[in-house]
């Protein structure tokens, strides 16, 4: 059950709805973080601008971002996120097997270098708080610096989502079951 009550679309100040229609613009609707992030209007209107970057004019391929978005979800415990960008990361060609792995916290076997890079990146990310030399220069020569720092982003800008869900207790949509334990 949310923590807040969702928002009356009647009620909203001119600010909220210029970012709540922005957002149904640019994203169909108003599931996920941004009922909740409709009550900051100008912290709504800046993280919508940067998830909008984060997924479609990152640099990073599609089933790339989706990997490193799914570690993130998967990170924070974070239902609905994993939940939306599992069927997103189906779409773009990430295997069902390495969603499987993820979700279930075994280490997926990658059909790409690429894909390992993002796994082995974030992953080390959030088990230390760091990332190495080496697996830097690994993702460096992978993606180059603005792929690194995109990827960076994506994982930071997710990190946001997937705490915004879990603070104000956002659910799944009805009928759907928890993915991660």
């Amino acid at each position: 059950m949310p923590r807040l009550t969702p928002l009356d679309p009647e009620q909203l100040s001119g600010d909220q709805k210029r970012v709540a229609d922005e957002i149904i613009a640019s994203r169909g609707g108003l599931r996920g973080p941004f009922d909740p992030w409709l009550r900051s209007p100008e912290l709504a209107t800046h993280a919508q601008q940067l998830g909008g970057y984060c997924r479609f004019g990152s640099v990073l391929p599609a089933q790339l971002r989706e990997l490193a978005i799914l570690l993130t979800g998967k990170r924070w415990k974070a239902q609905f996120e994993f939940w939306a960008h599992a069927r997103l990361a189906r779409q773009e060609g990430l295997p069902e097997d390495v969603i499987e792995a993820i979700r279930a916290g075994t280490t997926p076997k990658f059909p790409s270098d690429d894909q390992q890079v993002i796994y082995d990146f974030v992953t080390e990310y959030f088990a230390s708080n760091r990332v190495a030399d080496a697996t830097f220069q690994r993702a460096l020569k992978a993606f180059g610096e603005r792929g690194v720092v995109d990827l960076v982003g994506t994982v930071g800008y997710y990190g946001l989502v997937s705490m915004t869900l879990n603070v104000f207790d956002i659910g799944l949509p009805d009928g759907e079951a928890p993915l991660l334990a």
